[in-house]
């Protein structure tokens, strides 16, 4: 009966040392992805404040960002968008981004533009929600 229960303890232990040993070596946690604000500036210019805690990196947020403004113009009938600027806030490990970008039905012009649909796509096999 006594080895019954120390087999349970021992694999107890062996989970504790994993988790102590993932933190030793710098790994996170699952980012949390926190939600998204989108707000129509003018007819074509459109701002994202997006939001990620639970070891969420500053380019974890860009990315959800990007993700949502990909949707955004799906969702309009657009087919690209493209990045314009955008602000990233960190504190006590809660990422915050305000992103501004413009969709368009055609590619437009800039070094910074995005194929709404394949971003989309890729949004979904990275786990990243879109609006």
């Amino acid at each position: 009966m006594r080895a019954a229960l120390l087999l349970p303890l021992a694999a107890l232990v062996a989970g504790c040392a994993e988790a102590d040993a993932a933190a030793g070596r710098g790994e996170r946690g699952a980012p949390r992805h926190d939600g998204v604000e989108t707000r129509l500036l003018d007819g074509d210019l459109v701002n994202f404040h997006v939001a990620m805690s639970g070891g969420a990196k500053a380019e974890d947020v860009i990315a959800y960002a990007e993700c949502a403004a990909a949707q955004y113009a799906l969702i309009r009938g657009y087919g690209f968008a493209r990045h314009v600027r955008t602000q990233l806030d960190e504190s006590a490990g809660n990422w915050r981004a305000d992103a501004v970008y413009t969709i368009s039905p055609a590619l437009p012009e800039g070094l910074r533009t995005i194929d709404a649909e394949v971003t989309v796509q890729n949004c979904g096999l990275n786990g990243i929600p879109t609006v």
